[in-house]
């Protein structure tokens, strides 16, 4: 309930109007002083409607926006209007369109002042290109083209620059470039603009000839910028690029941030440090590239030492932070940063830090971590709609919960192929085939198109549950009602679904008859099938093949010994590791994991890192023992 702003102020004067009328937030509010405006008389003051519209067309409150376009339509815009009429007003109201969530209205409110023979000026006209660029509106932004040009605007430098930013947010560089090169006058925006169009469609030739052209005064901030940006994205580029670096008269941020991005990206951190202790003032954006760059090398322990080092961090470096401890296996720590932000309450994690968390919770398999970010998600009502709830179905798989993960499914209304696909994924995880393929049944149904990875998980989930006429189904369907072209990993899953099932010889047919060439993971999964079905006269060419394909991958080798081995073949075995040996090729051991009272503990074969190992064996030979003097009972019938 809105209370009088100023108890001194009588409410017929206009200034507690104004004030409340500043304090509305929501519908109710603003009819409250709708009703006041009326009953008072107000409303007819043109003085005092002029300033509601001019106050509150850019409010970023829906409820004063829309007070403040009904109170122009209805008080002040089909008045006479005059011929020389200033349309600060009209284009008050087309800016709140343009600018807002109704950006189509911009056009249609030019039709209105047309039709009503409303004088319009050059700022009308670049409100509504603005609206049309912004939708990608072309019809109607070509009709205001030809209105300019009709109307002897077509000349003026600024409705140009308006034009060609309208061309290339819509995609017609070509259109932008012949207006370009038509016009008799052109400034920094005009060439920043068509340089700027040329890099973001990675014709950086065309840009650099421009940039070469272009007139010395006019090149600013931008324009240099702009071409730095250009050559980091070149495969070579970033010599030219701190070539241009170097010859710039002056530089900002973006310029040494782009340096450092770019040389981020190829790798190079030295070059990349090299400049970062060099910049006289450094933002966020620099250290979360420094941050970023050293994670993707491997360096979590620089990269970590930068992030200590910060005096005030912001969401977006401890999110570079985050991601890099993931990337690096060192998930515990990315989740010690976010609990921190949890704490922190001028920061709070978004959307992009939560997805991070998530990865983190399902690479250490820690459920309960997972249930308490669940919670946070409902208390702080994040939408499950989008990544979010992919990465929590995904979360939930990989923690052993596909209960929970079904039910986070089933309570997402409106589910993406995302969506979907994650639920197969988990559902494949576990080895529960026949849900998978209903699922898919039920995206038909329901007409969600599946892509390629929904094919590899309900193909996958086939495989591990034995459900080979499910699995040819799944490939029949992709290929000729979706009429999808089969990739690698449809082949592979193909042949590992006949592999699991026994089929070896329809199996190695399948790949001889493949119209892409086996890789050597397709070929590793027959020869894995060969082993576990003992069939040599497939097993034995196809770990030949193998090895030629793959020489230093050990587990061809180990596969080929475990198959001779199952056969009692010894000879062929120590050939196998005579082979290995020679080649200096050593297995990569087993590993397991449990997790205990909410810690994750790791053991590989013959592993004695463990803190607790002596106790661990200890009670291992005690079962060990107390088995063998257990004395099997013998019926005597």
């Amino acid at each position: 309930m809105l209370t009088c702003a100023n108890l001194n102020q009588p409410w017929n004067s206009t200034l507690p109007t104004l004030a409340l009328l500043q304090k509305c937030r929501t519908l109710t509010d603003v009819n409250q002083i709708h009703g006041r405006l009326i009953t008072t008389g107000f409303i007819r003051s043109q003085v005092l409607t002029t300033k509601i519209v001019l106050t509150f067309s850019p409010s970023p409150f829906t409820p004063l926006v829309d007070f403040a376009r009904y109170v122009f339509f209805t008080y002040l815009a089909f008045r006479s209007p005059k011929q020389d009429e200033d349309p600060f007003l009209w284009n008050a109201v087309i800016k709140s369109y343009s600018h807002g969530r109704e950006a189509q209205e911009a056009f249609i409110i030019l039709c209105l002042m047309l039709e009503n023979g409303v004088p319009f000026d050059k700022f009308s006209l670049s409100l509504v290109l603005k609206a049309c660029s912004q939708l990608g509106l072309l019809k109607e932004g070509m009709q205001v083209h030809g209105l300019l040009r009709k109307l002897n605007f077509g000349s003026d430098l600024f409705l140009q620059n308006c034009l060609i930013s309208y061309y290339l947010r819509c995609g017609f560089i070509g259109y932008a470039r012949q207006l370009f090169d038509r016009m008799s006058m052109r400034d920094s925006v005009s060439y920043n603009s068509m340089i700027d169009g040329y890099i973001k469609r990675g014709m950086i030739d065309l840009a650099k000839e421009l940039f070469d052209v272009m007139p010395l005064e006019k090149k600013n901030l931008i324009t240099w910028n702009s071409m730095i940006s250009g050559y980091t994205q070149l495969k070579d580029g970033m010599g030219l690029a701190l070539g241009l670096f170097e010859k710039m008269p002056d530089r900002d941020l973006i310029s040494w941030n782009s340096m450092i991005n770019g040389f981020v990206k190829c790798g190079n951190m030295e070059d990349a440090e090299i400049l970062f202790d060099k910049m006289p003032r450094r933002d966020v954006v620099s250290w979360a590239n420094m941050i970023n760059g050293y994670a993707k090398v491997g360096k979590i322990d620089l990269a970590r030492s930068l992030f200590n080092e910060m005096s005030e961090r912001d969401i977006v470096v401890c999110k570079a932070m985050m991601a890099g401890c993931v990337q690096n296996g060192y998930c515990g720590e990315a989740l010690e940063i976010f609990y921190h932000l949890q704490r922190n309450c001028s920061l709070q994690p978004d959307s992009a830090t939560l997805l991070i968390a998530l990865s983190a919770i399902a690479q250490l398999g820690h459920v309960d971590k997972g249930l308490a970010l669940h919670h946070y998600l409902k208390q702080k009502k994040f939408s499950l709609g989008g990544r979010l709830g992919v990465a929590l179905i995904d979360m939930y798989s990989k923690c052993g919960s596909i209960k929970n993960a079904v039910l986070v499914f089933e309570g997402i209304k409106y589910k993406t192929v995302d969506h979907w696909n994650a639920m197969i994924g988990g559902l494949a995880i576990h080895g529960i085939g026949e849900l998978a393929f209903k699922l898919l049944m039920d995206m038909e149904k329901l007409c969600v198109e599946p892509d390629d990875i929904t094919y590899i998980g309900v193909m996958n989930a086939c495989g591990h549950a034995g459900l080979v006429k499910e699995g040819l189904i799944c490939f029949d369907i992709m290929r000729r009602v979706h009429k999808m072209v089969p990739k690698l990993q449809h082949y592979g899953c193909m042949v590992d679904i006949l592999g699991r099932a026994g089929q070896i010889d329809v199996a190695r047919k399948f790949i001889e008859e493949m119209p892409i060439e086996a890789n050597d993971v397709i070929w590793r999964s027959l020869l894995s099938a060969c082993k576990n079905h003992e069939n040599i006269d497939v097993g034995e060419p196809a770990a030949k093949h193998l090895i030629t394909l793959d020489s230093c991958n050990s587990s061809s080798y180990v596969l080929l010994s475990h198959m001779y081995a199952g056969l009692g073949m010894w000879n062929a075995v120590s050939s196998v590791r005579l082979m290995m040996k020679e080649r200096n090729l050593k297995k990569i051991p087993g590993c397991s994991w449990i997790e205990l009272e909410g810690t994750v503990h790791e053991f590989f074969v013959q592993d004695k890192s463990h803190p607790q190992v002596m106790e661990i064996y200890s009670l291992l030979d005690s079962l060990s023992t107390s088995n063998s003097e257990v004395t099997p009972y013998v019926h005597h019938g």
